[in-house]
């Protein structure tokens, strides 16, 4: 059993079909017994291929201990008839759009999702909350998930810690800084017990390739040209998708309730450092008569990008005893690994934007 979980039975996820949602059902699979449904509008991102193959592999026992619900947050009915589905005393919410690129053409739909959408949650999670028996009020959680890009971007010296003021910058970053108001609101102004984490750049598999990581990877074994904006040399906190979810598990098992832990792994990579890293294990794991790097092309740099992220995790070190497992360069050789024994499901995923 997954170490502080033990006390819950209904666990509801919400974007589970997304990267870091899937990759959380799967370890909530295979290490717990808990009842895990699944709220996903099911968008151009979502795959629930790893939860499938997962569920393949433990059989019956845990495809009756996971549910799909098909809803969209943003639709209050919709959303209030799913909690009141799944009943649950801990809410992990991970559902959010959040490719900058698609924020800066179509700013409305990060608004309905991101800010309408956890709006509705947050109220139907009241009501659910208002409902319950005084010994599983005692248990309920709402752990909303956010990034650190709702602290904008940073010089060179300073990194981003709980203490930081909100300054984002993108349309992504705005709507996902109003989340987080919103759920401090709840907690503050109704007393609904939340936490909340803001970390760094995630990576791993099953991640959608409109992420620089996978998008690159996809771009070279189509030996096509792999964008990379400005001159490569904006900088990001990366951290590995497993090392992130622990970090998930120890904040809903120790964390204070109405506090916020910011998660880094302390891997800072300019965006060409993470190109040229790749190229070089692709160059190792599948060589062709020149380098892959041959394909890295500078292209004109997007509105607003942030010059660099960096994360103090202090708080959630010293406090809950987190440190990451992974170096960023075993992590990214494991997933250039996955990703080329993996080619099918990569190329087959569209790539509207990169």
């Amino acid at each position: 059993m997954q170490k502080g979980l033990e006390k819950y039975k209904r666990i509801l996820i919400t974007g589970g079909a997304g990267f870091i949602g899937g990759n959380l059902i799967k370890k909530l699979l295979l290490e717990t017994s808990l009842e895990i449904y699944n709220l996903d509008k099911l968008g151009y991102a979502s795959d629930v291929t790893v939860i499938n193959d997962c569920l393949t592999h433990i059989g019956r026992v845990g495809k009756d201990r996971y549910k799909l619900l098909k809803t969209d947050l943003s639709k209050t009915n919709e959303t209030k008839k799913a909690i009141e589905k799944a009943n649950p005393e801990l809410v992990i919410h991970l559902a959010a759009e959040s490719h900058v690129d698609r924020s800066i053409d179509d700013p409305q739909t990060f608004i309905d999702s991101n800010i309408q959408g956890t709006y509705n949650l947050l109220q139907a999670c009241l009501n659910h909350y208002n409902k319950l028996s005084i010994e599983r009020k005692k248990k309920f959680k709402f752990l909303h998930v956010s990034t650190d890009e709702v602290f904008g971007s940073l010089s060179a010296k300073y990194s981003f810690s709980e203490y930081t003021r909100y300054d984002p910058r993108s349309p992504y970053s705005a709507t996902k800084a109003a989340s987080d108001h919103l759920v401090r609101a709840w907690y503050h102004t109704y007393n609904l017990p939340i936490l909340i984490s803001n970390c760094g750049n995630n990576f791993g598999p099953w991640q959608y390739p409109e992420k620089l990581i996978p998008t690159i990877i996809k771009k070279a074994i189509k030996n096509q040209k792999i964008p990379i904006y400005g001159d490569g040399s904006n900088i990001r906190d990366w951290i590995y998708v497993d090392d992130h979810i622990d970090a998930l598990f120890l904040i809903i098992s120790k964390g204070a309730i109405g506090e916020s832990y910011c998660i880094g792994a302390n891997q800072e990579k300019t965006n060409i450092e993470v190109a040229s890293e790749i190229c070089f294990l692709l160059d190792k794991f599948r060589p062709l008569e020149n380098s892959y790097k041959r394909l890295l092309t500078f292209v004109e740099d997007r509105p607003g990008h942030d010059l660099r992220y960096s994360i103090d995790s202090s708080k959630i070190k010293n406090k809950l005893g987190w440190k990451p497992k992974y170096t960023f360069l075993d992590a990214l050789k494991l997933t250039v690994d996955w990703y080329l024994e993996n080619e099918n499901w990569l190329l087959k995923q569209r790539n509207k934007v990169v």
